[in-house]
């Protein structure tokens, strides 16, 4: 079984500005703003007692989408930013009780992105998971959940990440990996996703590797990878670079700064670039995005 669903259910000269591309939304972050340590993210709303994880604004920045652990399953929850504060979570409302739903992820053209374990059209209750898309619609309301059949298995797939160019990274446990679950890439080329593609050996082991996030040029990624020889606990976060010759570098631990003995996963950057959010045992964490510049470039 998936490790990040056991963890879940037990727990109740590359990296410059011009990796993170900036645009003009405004996101009204709660203050204080953290700086060189790692908090915890509106605690008291989202960071509760329970399990809480993944990061999610929307286009638009007045809406923070996660997920949460609750009744043995997982449920997407949204707090709203209203009347100059962030409000109580509530759940999504395209959920369905029924089913897990999980890891949110907009695309560059507004669409959300999940992943659940409701049935494919005509199919009975299946244990995996696969990525399921929502599109938005005049008044608040979303349309029906499309599975993304071009990029599903009949394994599980974790975590969906957008390039700028819309291509999509996530985990999968597919056969035919290095590891119990690895990253892939599915190209988005003439407005259809292609055949996904294994990211290879320098980034997936014999372990479990998924939760990718990838800049927007695609030259960059961090990833979570469980229990190799240089971790701090269970599951820590790891880097790599595309190099001269458009390889990826073989994966480095992201240190003491960002991994602790436990388990940490779910890396997120902002849509404005100025933060970098991870989930942390329990709670999701935030800290300023130039902390992980420093940390990646010390270790060029």
């Amino acid at each position: 079984m998936h490790n990040r669903i056991l963890f879940a259910l037990g727990a109740c000269a590359f990296l410059s500005l011009s990796f993170f591309a900036c645009d003009k939304r405004e996101i009204p972050f709660p203050k204080p703003y953290p700086d060189s340590v790692a908090t915890k993210f509106l605690p008291g709303l989202v960071s509760i007692e329970g399990l809480d994880f993944n990061a999610a604004f929307s286009p638009n920045g007045q809406s923070f989408y996660f997920s949460r652990s609750q009744n043995g399953q997982w449920d997407i929850f949204i707090s709203q930013f209203t009347n100059g504060s962030w409000s109580k979570p509530v759940p999504a409302s395209f959920c369905d009780e029924k089913y897990s739903e999980a890891d949110p992820a907009f695309s560059p053209d507004g669409k959300l992105f999940f992943i659940s374990n409701q049935p494919r059209q005509g199919k009975l209750m299946r244990k995996d998971f696969d990525i399921w898309y929502i599109e938005p619609k005049e008044g608040g309301t979303w349309s029906e959940a499309t599975n993304l059949s071009e990029v599903n298995s009949d394994s599980s797939e974790y975590y969906i990440y957008f390039a700028a160019n819309r291509n999509l990274y996530f985990g999968s446990s597919r056969p035919g990996g290095y590891g119990s679950e690895d990253i892939y890439v599915s190209r988005f080329v003439n407005g259809a996703y292609t055949l996904p593609r294994n990211l290879g050996p320098t980034i997936n082991s014999p372990a479990s590797e998924h939760d990718p996030c990838v800049s927007d040029d695609e030259r960059f990624i961090i990833f979570k990878s469980e229990n190799r020889d240089d971790g701090f606990g269970q599951a820590d976060l790891y880097f790599s670079k595309i190099d001269e010759e458009q390889n990826w570098t073989p994966a480095q631990n992201l240190g003491a700064r960002i991994n602790t003995d436990g388990y940490e996963y779910c890396p997120y950057f902002t849509p404005d670039g100025r933060f970098f959010f991870f989930s942390s045992q329990n709670d999701i964490m935030w800290m300023d995005r130039k902390v992980l510049e420093e940390i990646v470039n010390a270790k060029d």
